[in-house]
């Protein structure tokens, strides 16, 4: 069992990733904006990260660069679920150190395979 940090400024998308983490037996803990995400991410030590883009303040991009050069935080894997997933999207999520992508409206069973790939 391990912490899962969701990082997203919509409540509704928040517990809906919530659920999938919870049913995948690991514990769902919450942020709702970059600033609190960083400092759950060092607080909690989660094994996984989802991480919306668009969000008021330092939105997923900057959030996701910041976790990545934090020498605390860097080897947590981060995956963008976002609604932003054009090529260049993609694109940049990986100039920021993003380790994968995940298309909303997500479906469940692309959470549960994302958590099985990177949560050991």
């Amino acid at each position: 069992m391990a912490n899962i940090l969701i990082v997203d400024d919509a409540q509704t998308d928040r517990e809906l990733l919530g659920k999938v983490v919870s049913s995948a037996g690991h514990v769902p803990v919450y942020a709702s904006d970059g600033s609190q995400a960083l400092a759950k991410a060092k607080s909690s030590a989660p094994a996984l990260v989802f991480l919306d883009v668009v969000m008021p303040g330092a939105n997923g991009f900057e959030t996701c660069r910041s976790l990545k050069t934090d020498t605390t935080t860097k080897g947590i894997p981060v995956v963008l679920v976002t609604s932003k997933s054009t090529p260049s999207d993609k694109f940049w999520a990986q100039k920021q150190g993003a380790d994968g992508l995940i298309p909303k409206p997500f479906t469940p069973d692309s959470i549960t395979e994302t958590i099985r790939r990177f949560v050991k």
